[in-house]
């Protein structure tokens, strides 16, 4: 149970909303932009999983580096550049099954940026594998749903209502990317040693 509840606090760490307000601020439909955050859940929660696996099994620490945390700084930062630059083009909608891959691709990469500190967070109080991999898996779980409840309070400002108001949704999408670009630079200055 604290697992999943763990879980679903990690989901609200500042590089994870950051990067799923971007992504459902591409969004007018609330609908969409949850699906969007389960998908991102599937994505880190995969990651977690497999990574931790491979860390638990083999011990491995390599995996622990903070290059994975500026990789996602830099992710962040595209994704502020790519919404301010397209910020005013009609969403695109593919098919379905393609929809919702950007936002699983980038829970991917978040998963490995947090997994090699979590694992040895839990390797720390559990000392047997299959309990390790259990104890991530359900923490997964838990940032699934976190992930879900974020995506719909970050799509509130940018459903259809936001298309009135040319100034306000500038203004939203101006302030959602500044931050993923002004954090994301953050994450590669704290995480490179120069």
């Amino acid at each position: 149970m604290f697992a999943s509840v763990a879980g679903m606090g990690h989901a609200f760490e500042p590089d994870h909303l950051l990067a799923v307000g971007n992504m459902v601020s591409r969004r007018d439909s609330t609908a969409l932009a949850l699906r969007d955050g389960l998908y991102w859940g599937l994505g880190h929660t995969t990651m977690l999983v497999l990574v931790g696996s491979v860390i638990i099994l083999s011990r491995a620490t390599f995996l622990t580096s903070g290059y994975f945390e500026a990789a996602v700084g830099v992710l962040l930062i595209a994704m502020g550049l790519s919404r301010l630059a397209k910020w005013n083009k009609p969403v695109q909608v593919r098919p379905s099954r393609y929809q919702h891959s950007f936002a699983y691709t980038v829970g991917l990469l978040h998963g490995l940026a947090g997994s090699g500190a979590l694992v040895l967070l839990v390797m720390s109080e559990i000392r047997r594998p299959l309990p390790s991999i259990l104890y991530i898996l359900v923490f997964g779980v838990g940032s699934i749903l976190g992930m879900f409840v974020v995506a719909g309070l970050c799509s509130i400002p940018f459903t259809r209502r936001m298309k009135i108001n040319r100034a306000l949704k500038f203004t939203s999408i101006l302030l959602s990317s500044g931050l993923c670009v002004g954090y994301g630079t953050w994450m590669i200055y704290e995480n490179v040693s120069w």
